[in-house]
This record gives structure tokens, sequence and C-alpha cells, in this order.
């Protein structure tokens, strides 16, 4: 009988939230004020809900969802939308290759209005089911609070894979967890994180298998940080970052991050072998990226030659002179090396400095930032997100004279491709100023970028209540197959030694270089006062 009375309170509730459009209404000339505004913005036909949030003043508030093939679509009632999953999907594939339509009513003082339709073209083409990301707060605040999460996209589903508060119970078991990266999507299982002071070293994951590597050695800088994964080979290619933070006292963009030395290593999970490929002493070389085929490594340096015995005073000071363009090295995946370095954009020519190369699935673009200064550019005001056909070199320009296409210029920094090169994703602090959230857009087969639109949330509030940055945001299409519990305990065991296997290059290269001092598994730099491990 309980059950049976629950039953019809239930569906009294239902036909009492029905909501029905006004009969009369005024057409009003300026479109409703919602948030998010994604209004032009093209949508994948596998998104979750867009939900909104009407900032217009009134005393009640309908929406209405359609499409051409579905013009009866969806009727919310709320000044916040609640999107019924089942029913939006459906409408989302009447939708595909057209367009949907959002009609705002408000009712305030007895009368509605009725604003002009947003629309929103649906592409053919879908997103990845599954991204991953850190949540995190500003590491100056507190680098022990992070936790790294997998969303699906069609729905509002999130799931901790990671979470280092289970580590940290005093000052001594603080941990840091970073750099989470797949291999081809996730398609092979294999994924790998660091873990940073505290039990740090560097899990791999290879389908069912895991174990925690110390890939620092005595002839190399650090431990690995920025990673890149072969396509098809069990080889990972990192920088090597002794790296620190120094804060600004009259400038909003509160923080630099610098390296003070770094190089690039390949690491072969097969042997546990470490070898050299770029460690140029006056070369600072990070955030490597392979190619789709395997068969180029693009990555970013500056060129800094030390003046003295204090790197981190000059750079401290210098902070604006390092500017970092793009290279590639082709590698032979049958001899196993590496070949000569070739410029891919000068950016410093350009007074600008590039970050974070990213090639598309089908190789035909190379997707970067670019700023002012610097490499870190997740805190730079001056990021702009930019793009260059994979097979310009530095004297090939467009029609503006610069080498490369300008996306995107609201503060947009960490991107990535999706599997099938429709879609880019990437972080920016535009919400807010402080803290860095989610954006998609639809990159069409003419190489054109559409306008963004910001990661679907169950509640538009929020990303008001959210006191933390997105940060790493990756695609997947296959979802993490190690539990929480599974990789927690895998962090708990003896990190195992990587070798030493002398220079991945052809050429190779010296190795002297005044080095700082760094700790043995977390690569964390022993510098002074105001700079800590990022």
């Amino acid at each position: 009988m309980r059950q049976y009375i629950h039953l019809i309170a239930i569906l009294i509730l239902a036909v009492s939230c029905t909501a029905e459009l006004p009969k009369d209404s005024k057409l009003a000339q300026e479109p409703a004020n919602v948030f998010p505004d994604n209004n032009g913005a093209t949508l994948p036909p596998n998104i979750a809900p867009m939900n909104l949030r009407i900032d217009n003043e009134g005393d009640d508030y309908i929406t209405h969802i359609h499409t051409k093939a579905d013009a009866k679509g969806i009727v919310v009632k709320g000044k916040e939308t609640d999107i019924n999953t089942d029913q939006w999907h459906k409408l989302l594939q009447s939708a595909k290759g057209d367009t949907i339509y959002t009609t705002v009513y408000v009712r305030h003082n007895g009368s509605w209005t009725q604003y002009p339709e947003l629309k929103n073209p649906v592409a053919e083409e879908e997103v990845d089911p599954y991204i991953s990301y850190r949540l995190i707060q500003p590491s100056y605040v507190d680098y022990e609070d992070i936790y790294i999460c997998q969303r699906r996209m069609s729905d509002f589903e999130e799931k901790v894979i990671y979470d280092n508060r289970d580590f940290s119970v005093d000052a001594s078991t603080g941990q840091c967890v970073n750099c989470h990266a797949y291999q081809d999507y996730n398609r092979t299982g294999r994924m790998q994180m660091h873990l940073r002071q505290h039990q740090g070293g560097t899990i791999i994951i290879d389908g069912k298998e895991q174990r925690k590597m110390n890939l620092k050695t005595d002839s190399t800088l650090s431990a690995g940080v920025y990673p890149a994964w072969h396509p098809t080979l069990p080889l990972i290619a990192y920088s090597v970052n002794s790296t620190g933070q120094v804060f600004h006292t009259r400038d909003t963009q509160k923080v630099e991050v610098i390296d003070y030395g770094s190089d690039l290593i390949l690491f072969d999970m097969n042997t546990n072998k470490v070898y050299d490929i770029d460690c140029d002493p006056n070369e600072y070389e990070t955030f490597p990226a392979w190619t789709p085929d395997g068969q180029t490594l693009f990555f970013c340096a500056a060129h800094y030659e030390q003046q003295t015995d204090n790197i981190d005073n000059e750079l401290d000071d210098g902070f604006e002179s390092l500017r970092y363009n793009i290279y590639s090295r082709t590698y032979n995946t049958q001899t196993m090396k590496f070949g000569d370095k070739h410029t891919v954009l000068d950016a410093t020519a350009l007074n600008k400095s590039a970050s974070l190369p990213r090639v598309s699935p089908d190789g035909k673009y190379l997707l970067f930032t670019l700023g002012d200064y610097g490499q870190f550019h997740i805190w730079h005001h001056s990021a702009r997100l930019c793009i260059m056909p994979c097979d310009s070199s530095a004297n090939t320009s467009t029609s503006s004279g610069a080498p490369y296409t300008v996306l995107d210029n609201q503060h947009a920094s960490y991107h990535s491709w999706s599997s099938n090169g429709r879609w880019i994703m990437f972080a920016s602090r535009r919400f807010d100023g402080n803290y860095s959230r989610l954006y998609f857009a639809y990159f069409d087969q003419n190489g054109i970028m559409h306008k963004p639109f910001m990661l679907p949330q169950k509640r538009p509030t929020y990303n008001d209540e959210l006191f933390r940055s997105y940060n790493v945001p990756e695609w997947m299409v296959e979802p993490v197959g190690a539990s929480k519990s599974e990789l927690e305990q895998t962090a708990r065991t003896e990190a195992i030694p990587a070798i030493y296997a002398g220079s991945a290059l052809t050429n190779p290269m010296s190795k002297e270089r005044k080095k700082p001092t760094v700790d043995a598994v977390s690569g964390a730099s022993q510098v002074r006062g105001n700079k800590i491990n990022y």
C-alpha cells in the first residue's frame, strides 16, 4: 500500500510540473539572457543535455526545445532547466545534420514575453564517449587536494579515478597526482600518471597489469613529467623538468611557472630503459607530441644560455625572456632512433612563445597555444589557441602574415583533439578569470572551428559553486579499466628503477649542464622560498 501511495504521489507531481507554452505572449527584440551562452554553437549528436539558467527578471519561466522534425519537442518549466536525458537524446537524433531550436518564455508582472529562438546546429560526427581531467585548486593553495575524474559525455556521470587525499594524512605524507595520459585514446588500455612527493613514481597501466616506475636516473634531469604515448609502440616520450613557481605581487596573472632546466627522454615499457632524446644544455625542451603515424615527434624548446651559477635567480628576474619555438624530429621505428631537429614554428621571430603542440588524428593540422612568453600559458592572459598546417615551415604565412591562424583568443590553454578530429576540447579561464572550465568546439572538414560551448552540467549553477579548475582534459574512446582501489594499491608499492641506456638520437649530443638538485623519485626541484613543484 505504501508503494502504491508513493507511485500516485509521483504521478501527481509529474502532472503538476508539466508545463504548457503560453497562449499569449509578446515577442522581444533581444535574445534572452541565459547562462551558459551557447547560442550558435554546433553540438555533437551524443552530448549531455544542455541545461541553462535564465537570468532575465521574471516570476515564471518556460523553455521550449524543439526541431523541425519534432515541433512538440521538450517543454521545461523553471528558471533553471533540468532536461530529461532520454528525451534530449531523442531530440538530438532528430536534429542530426540540422538544428535544435530553444525558445525562452518569461512571465513578468502578469504578462509573458517570448524571446528570439536560440539555435544550435547538430553535427553528424559524435564526440568520444569519455573525457578525463584533474579537478584542482590553485597549486599555491593546496596541491595535496587533487583528484582525477572520468566524465561520460552523453550524460552527467562523473567517476573518480584517483584521489590523492587518501594519502595526505599529514605534511609528511603529502602527495600530488598529475599528468594522466593514454595511448590512442585508451583503445589499447594503456595509461600513465605521475605521483609526486609521498610514495612518488609513475604508474604505468597496460591492460590489467600495473606497475610503478622511478623514471629518474643518475644521467637524467628528473623523473618523467609531460608525457606523450607513441600511438602504437610501447614507448612514452617525456619531458624531464626542474619546475618552480614565482608569485607576482603586481600582476593579475598571479603566478609564473618556470622551467629552470628541461630535456626530453624516451621510455621503453618492455625493457624499463630510458633514453635521451634532446638534452642540449642551452635548450629548454618540453611538451612532446607524436604524429598519428608515430614517425615524427613534435616538441617545444626555448634557447637560453646560462650566465651565472644561479639559474634560479636569472630566470626569476628574466622569465619574460624565455620564448619557445616548435620543433620536430623524425623517428625510425626500425632502428628506434630520432633524426635531426627541424624548426616547425619560429615563434621567437614573431615575439611570441608556443606551447603544447598537438597533431590532429588525420595528421593535417598542428594545434598549439601561443602567448607573449613562457610555456605555462594556463596563467597567461595573452594565450591564444592557434592552428597551422602540419607540413608548414616557419616561412609559410597565412593571409594575416603569420604562419598560423588564431582559433580562439579568450585565455585558452590546454587542448586536445577528439579521436575523429572533428572536435577540439580546451580549458579556458574566460568564465571568471580564476578557474579553468572546459569548452568544446566543432572543427569542420574545411578546417574551421565553430563557436565553443561549455561542458554541460546537471545544474547550470555548478560552475558558480566549483572552486576548482579543470586541468589536463583528455579524450577517451574507452573508460579507464583500472579501479580506484587498484590504482591506490599500486601507488603503495615500491617504484621500480628505470635503466639509463644512452641516447636515442642518430647523432647524439653533449649532455654537459649545470643541473639543480632534484628529488630522486618525484622530480621536484629542491628550491628556496616561493617555488614548489607544480
